[in-house]
């Protein structure tokens, strides 16, 4: 079993991030001695570590107190954003045996800490994966997901570098045993990508890992700012997407625009299914719908995309809403999630060759 115990963000002021998770999120804080895999250092004089939970999400927050500080040593290569992803793992000593024989590099070697072993390995990039197997018998259970608004991680995509992708897919596959599932080409006139999903053997994770395919990419210009491959978003799970945007709305946080034409374009798509109530919400709040042809009319995918939460334009955060258990990452709409991208990037300066928009998406 394979699944997601937390990530682990550095960032300049962990409690002001804390506080911004609770009130923008409506996550909950949680004491940091429920996460033994905590290095000594992360709770040292030098670093201050901020823990946040809204369903099964777990985020740590950490900040340098003295420039010694791990954390510091990371905000002077990168902007602030994901150091971590931590997986609990079956058998933590046969992984990290696993991952030495595949060539990686080990940062802290298996530990014991009672209820559970954890190990620290380099991944991609400044990317780092704890490993944690826990001992099931010593570990209540306490998490309640009733009364979050955000339920579990939906996925995770990792950015890398021109090159990389297929040397990233098979390190993950090689060490975590992720198989590909869809790929993804996607290529505009001012942009382009290439994607492979990932997802574990019990498919508790999907993570999609993206390369740019132009200079003007949005995946390089991410690359650039961050100073190297990096965790670009996370897709949070919410049950009832309409509201809890309402709510992030008036707490303050942005997301990406999205005009009405697209709307009026949806509504000519086959199979559309919305009431003319639930359209008219769903568009107030600028998410975006997505459905397959052959699917129950009642499978939709809601999305919505927030601008970087960080002052540099690298981390963002997508909100997705799988109604009847809908699947896949909103393949219809990734024109207008690329047209709302390369707007931001027009505003930020970025130069294109042109303005026209998608040619090809390809996938497989």
């Amino acid at each position: 079993m394979l699944q997601i115990d937390h990530v682990h963000f550095y960032v300049e002021d962990a409690q002001r991030w804390r506080d911004w998770f609770v009130y923008c999120l409506g996550f909950q804080t949680v004491n940091d001695g429920f996460f033994p895999s905590l290095s000594h250092h992360q709770k040292s004089l030098h670093t201050r570590t901020e823990v946040v939970k809204s369903g099964s999400v777990y985020f740590l927050l950490s900040s340098a107190i003295l420039a010694t500080s791990p954390v510091a040593e990371f905000l002077r290569q990168h902007p602030p954003g994901v150091a971590d992803i931590a997986f609990v793992v079956d058998d933590v000593e046969a992984l990290t045996a696993r991952a030495i024989s595949n060539g990686a590099r080990i940062l802290q070697p298996v530990e014991d800490a009672g209820f559970c072993q954890y190990a620290k390995i380099a991944a991609w990039g400044s990317l780092n994966h704890t490993l944690i197997t826990k001992n099931t018998a010593k570990i209540a259970d306490n998490e309640n997901i009733l009364h979050d608004s955000i339920t579990a991680i939906d996925h995770l995509v990792l950015n890398v570098g021109v090159g990389e992708l297929e040397t990233a897919v098979n390190w993950y596959q090689k060490i975590f045993d992720f198989q590909p599932q869809q790929t993804f080409n996607i290529k505009t006139d001012r942009s382009g990508l290439h994607s492979q999903v990932m997802i574990s053997p019990h498919g508790n994770i999907q993570l999609p890992i993206n390369e740019p395919a132009a200079p003007s990419s949005q995946i390089q210009e991410f690359l650039d700012v961050n100073r190297g491959a990096g965790i670009q978003h996370i897709a949070l799970l919410i049950p009832d997407l309409v509201n809890a945007i309402s709510r992030f709305r008036a707490a303050g946080l942005s997301f990406l625009s999205v005009p009405q034409s697209y709307y009026s374009q949806l509504q000519q798509r086959y199979k559309f299914s919305l009431s003319t109530e639930e359209l008219q919400a769903i568009s107030h709040q600028e998410i975006l719908v997505d459905w397959h042809e052959n699917s129950h009319p009642g499978q939709l995918l809601l999305q919505i995309f927030s601008q970087p939460i960080f002052s540099k334009p690298t981390f963002f955060f997508e909100f997705i809403e799988r109604r009847s258990f809908a699947q896949g990452f909103g393949e219809g709409n990734f024109l207008a999630l690329f047209q709302a991208i390369e707007r931001e990037q027009i505003k930020r300066g970025i130069d294109f060759p042109s303005s026209q928009g998608i040619n090809s998406l390809s996938k497989s």
